[in-house]
């Protein structure tokens, strides 16, 4: 088997010594706003859609950068992510501010490893996972860590952001 690219997110892990493991599958290269492209994901991988966890960047009406870790599952619940992140306003930033915002691109974008640390916030649903998968940082790859682990590296706040 080739050995996998090191990608910030799996550097951040393996420095903090947090146990992971990391996963490629074939990806087209396709990320429309459609639902179920993290379902695809779970199928390609094997795992249970429940445990593939998708990042969303949100802005504020203070334009605050704000990051979301939702269960594939599930739509978000834009008033629980106000709540959470105690503003009046909160909307998904455009795929094409993705990059610049985070040094992500749309597919392959981690809650570890931003150009800067922005306040992040994982779905309570995690926590009743023994393991969840995050993208690694680049399309065709995903994580599998303990949800704790995830929590601590990311300084995350659990909260409940189920529609």
């Amino acid at each position: 088997m080739a050995q996998i690219k090191k990608t910030n997110a799996i550097r951040i892990l393996e420095n903090l010594k947090i146990p992971y493991e990391a996963k490629e599958y074939d990806d087209d290269g396709e990320h429309p706003l459609a639902k179920g492209a993290a379902g695809r994901t779970a199928e390609k991988l094997g795992v249970d859609p429940a445990t593939v966890y998708k990042t969303i960047v949100m802005r504020t009406e203070t334009k605050e950068l704000c990051v979301f870790l939702q269960s594939s599952l599930h739509e978000i619940n834009l008033k629980k992510a106000r709540n959470a992140a105690g503003c009046k306003d909160i909307n998904p930033i455009k795929p094409e501010e993705l990059l610049a915002a985070t040094g992500y691109v749309r597919g392959g974008c981690s809650p570890l490893g931003m150009k800067k640390k922005l306040r992040t916030f994982i779905d309570s649903s995690a926590l009743e996972l023994e393991k969840i998968n995050i993208s690694a940082g680049v399309r065709g790859m995903q994580l599998t860590l303990a949800p704790q682990d995830l929590v601590k590296a990311c300084d995350a706040e659990v909260v409940d952001l189920i529609l």
